[in-house]
């Protein structure tokens, strides 16, 4: 099974520039191991089941919980039995179809 989330958690309570809070959080999810996307707007990572994403969403909160009084955390999900490696499979997928002409 592929559990592809893609989520962005930041503190409201921090001022305009809150990296060093969001740095905390990718830095967590590098030292995971699981596969991951760092984006402008949050990151992308990949797993087999849905314990380890909320499992993995739970440590992010947990890094900014001591510190912060507010917290803001938004999580997308695409679950999907049966296949894996997504995090780089429906990317590459689109670009053969947009090389080929279907775009």
């Amino acid at each position: 099974m592929s559990v592809l989330v893609e989520f962005a958690i930041f503190p409201t309570d921090k001022g305009e520039s809150v990296s060093s809070y969001v740095s905390r959080v990718v830095k967590m999810v590098t030292e995971s191991g699981y596969p991951y996307q760092f984006t402008p707007m949050g990151t992308i990572f990949e797993v087999e089941k849905m314990e380890e994403a909320t499992a993995l969403l739970n440590r992010a909160y947990q890094l900014l919980e001591p510190d912060c009084n507010r917290v803001y955390l938004v999580a997308k999900m695409d679950i999907r039995k049966g296949k894996s490696n997504r995090i780089v499979q429906k990317v590459e997928s689109v670009k053969r179809k947009i090389e080929k002409g279907e775009g």
